[in-house]
């Protein structure tokens, strides 16, 4: 279960760092607009207001990486942690913004979470 609960959260990890990328770098070109369906106007508008979401997206990354590098109990409290702050991003993100991000971002995030505690 542990080598299931770590492909989990380096997933997560993965997948924000895709957000990342699409946030900072990719939001006023083709993939980042249609992504949210935005036009030019919108996308440049809204851009550094991405570029900040996407840089809190990379810190979540990071934490999760650290969480798989480093020993154990500091690793599982690390994964547990950041894990629990993808979920409840996910949920507000759902609640304000887009209820697709319950399933984007909150779903992955909270299975990853369940099975890093049943590792444990």
């Amino acid at each position: 279960m542990e080598t299931v609960a770590n492909v989990l959260v380096g997933l997560v990890a993965v997948l924000h760092c895709y957000i990342l990328v699409m946030e900072m770098f990719l939001w006023q070109k083709k993939p980042g607009r249609s992504l949210h369906g935005f036009d030019p106007q919108l996308a440049r508008t809204t851009a550094p207001m991405a570029a900040n979401q996407g840089l809190y997206n990379g810190f979540l990354a990071a934490g999760l990486v650290w969480g798989l590098i480093a020993a154990d109990p500091t690793g599982y409290r690390v994964q547990v942690f950041f894990l629990v702050c993808v979920v409840v991003a996910g949920v507000f993100g759902a609640v304000t913004a887009n209820p697709r991000i319950l399933l984007a971002q909150a779903l992955p995030g909270a299975l990853a979470l369940a099975a890093v505690l049943v590792a444990r």
